[in-house]
């Protein structure tokens, strides 16, 4: 039986979920210090940049350090939300309101910060800080504007232990367009422990004694975007910033920094035309900071999203790097920002094309097994959701958020293996990497 994901589920009508204020940033005068809880007067503004929370309107509501490629699936652990004292470099300003693009009266994809991304004298972190912010608000709006159920991204603020950073998880689920989508951020400063330093890079570290604890600053957005129509694709994505610092001058300059992050795509069913779009774009991304990004990076994406046991891959790959650490940083903060705000123009109008096309329940039943791949890959080889998940009290909901609202395993199921049908198709190039772009 033919059906329509609108129709459907046109009877999945929430009301909208209201979104608290999110945790407002605040400049204070010494360098690269710790993150104390507690109001700020405008006239102590400077160049290092801490939360502060206001008692009164407080509320309840969230291999290399990674090791190195993982801590932001993991770094949402906590378990409190609180609405934070107005700042005057309040970076969530640019959440009040976003202009309509011309295109079809689809939202505003460009992300709207506060400060000037581009302003040295902004320390790197304070930076990604606010990128990361606006971009979780441009794609959760844009997100929302694709799904007719009203349903609305459900946000959960929280500070970490003693100060040492926030996170925000925004879920929707069930909706017409949507069965689940997350997008989350995380700001940690913590400090790593000497086995976790020793498991990651050691020219990075040659400045280390070996035995003492290493004080890092790390702060990464990560989504995971499942629809309800089979033909419409998964999507995931993750950007992070990296800082570690000699322990006997923990407020310092950084001793080793680095980014790390990438976008892939999983579809259900090949359409050629999504992928050459997905894949160009990310190319055209990659060419504008270096023209060896895009091909060395699509490689690494392939290599690392396989899933051994099923001798494939989990879907079509993207962009993903780590360790990028080489040249100018501002240059590499350039790129990341470009890529991350990629995703959008690449995204969205995939969805946009297939969210209501028609589709059956075999069509149904095949996305749900494919998920179910999804969902082994991210269990048993992905070291994000494995660090998450070995931390003190982890937050699980929040490391967990990435997987899917529905999956399926059957025992040797006949679908996927008749030639010439779509599904075995699909299973072909999951096995053997296409050049997209």
């Amino acid at each position: 039986m033919l059906r329509n994901s609108s129709a459907a589920h046109g009877a999945l009508r929430w009301a909208s979920l209201s979104s608290a204020p999110a945790p407002r940033l605040h400049s204070l005068p010494s360098a690269s210090a710790s993150l104390p809880i507690s109001p700020t007067p405008r006239s102590s503004r400077a160049h290092s940049y801490f939360i502060s929370w206001n008692p009164h309107t407080a509320h309840s509501h969230r291999s290399r350090i990674l090791m190195t490629v993982s801590v932001a699936a993991g770094l949402a652990a906590a378990t409190a939300a609180f609405s934070l004292y107005k700042s005057p470099l309040d970076p969530l300003d640019c959440e009040e309101e976003r202009p309509m693009s011309a295109q079809g009266g689809r939202p505003s994809f460009v992300p709207t910060p506060s400060v000037d991304l581009d302003d040295t004298s902004i320390p790197m972190r304070l930076r990604m800080i606010h990128h990361i912010k606006s971009l979780q608000s441009t794609i959760c709006e844009a997100l929302e504007s694709l799904e007719p159920s009203g349903q609305k991204f459900k946000s959960s603020y929280y500070l970490r232990d003693a100060s040492k950073g926030f996170g925000d998880s925004r879920v929707l689920q069930d909706g017409e367009t949507f069965e689940k989508a997350g997008c989350n951020i995380s700001v940690i400063k913590s400090t790593l422990s000497v086995p976790a330093v020793r498991q990651m890079r050691a020219e990075r570290f040659d400045w280390w004694d070996g035995v003492s604890e290493l004080p890092y600053f790390v702060a990464g957005c990560s989504l995971v975007v499942h629809p309800r129509n089979p033909h419409a694709p998964t999507i995931h994505f993750n950007y992070r910033y990296f800082e570690i610092q000699d322990p006997k001058d923990p407020n310092g300059e950084p001793k080793a920094w680095w980014f790390g992050g990438g976008t892939d795509l999983t579809p259900s069913y090949l359409y050629e035309d999504d992928a050459r779009h997905f894949h160009g774009l990310y190319k055209e991304a990659c060419d504008r900071h270096d023209a060896g990004y895009y091909a060395r990076f699509k490689k690494w994406c392939d290599e690392y999203f396989y899933i051994p046991h099923r001798q494939e891959s989990r879907g079509i790959g993207g962009i993903f790097f780590d360790d990028l650490s080489e040249g100018d940083p501002e240059a590499i903060f350039k790129f990341v920002r470009d890529c991350s705000n990629s995703y959008l123009p690449a995204y969205y109008p995939i969805v946009e094309r297939r969210k209501d096309q028609p589709f059956t329940e075999e069509e149904k039943r095949w996305q749900q097994l494919r998920r179910g791949r999804y969902v082994e890959f991210n269990l048993v080889y992905d070291r994000g959701t494995k660090f998450g998940l070995a931390m003190k009290e982890p937050r699980t909901e929040s490391i967990l958020m990435s997987l899917p609202l529905t999956s399926r395993w059957e025992y040797e199921p006949e679908v996927g293996t008749v030639e010439g049908t779509r599904e075995k198709k699909i299973l072909d190039i999951l096995k053997k990497p296409v050049e997209w772009a």
